[in-house]
């Protein structure tokens, strides 16, 4: 069991023949009374602020531990929407190569097309061509044929006898 400053004080010594002096006894006991009260008091107001720094500890320590579970919940976080990311170019990427060899795929059978419409546009414009040309060339013969000068060099009848002619034919392919 400790002792208590009450217990100093209480304390009372046997008298003996040729003892100490009971002042100085006194005045030593109520010195250590003092200190011991100090010393006790102390005590407790280190063991208070012990009490309260081991509750600001721990409180430091929920809150360390808390964000350390934030910090990863973070990270984790963090990794999957990059992840996410990285899907989402990856498919975007793809749409727009799968559209780009649509529209290079398109435009190479239109070209195609476009191409043999033009080789078509082409012989139909050389057969046009050679058609008029032949025509052209029919045309110039038949001016230049001597038939021409045969006409002009030919005496008509006079209207009277022509159309007496005219109607001796009719006559004639009617019967």
């Amino acid at each position: 069991m400790s002792l208590t400053p009450l217990d100093i004080h209480n304390k009372e010594f046997t008298r003996a023949f040729r003892g100490y002096d009971e002042d100085e006894v006194n005045e030593f006991l109520d010195q250590v009374i003092k200190d011991f009260e100090k010393i006790i008091r102390e005590k407790k107001e280190s063991e208070q602020q012990l009490i309260e720094m081991q509750e600001k500890l721990s409180h430091f320590n929920t809150i360390e531990s808390t964000l350390n579970k934030s910090i990863l919940v973070a990270q984790e976080t963090a990794e999957e929407v990059k992840n996410n990311a990285n899907k989402e170019a990856k498919l975007i990427i793809k749409e727009a190569e799968k559209n780009a060899d649509r529209i290079i795929n398109e435009a190479l059978s239109k070209s195609r097309r476009l191409a043999i419409e033009v080789e078509e546009l082409k012989k139909q414009a050389k057969v046009f061509r050679t058609r008029m040309k032949m025509i052209v060339q029919a045309q110039l013969d038949m001016i230049e044929n001597d038939d021409w000068d045969d006409l002009f060099n030919t005496d008509f009848d006079e209207p009277e006898e022509t159309e007496q002619n005219a109607r001796n034919y009719n006559f004639a392919d009617q019967s």
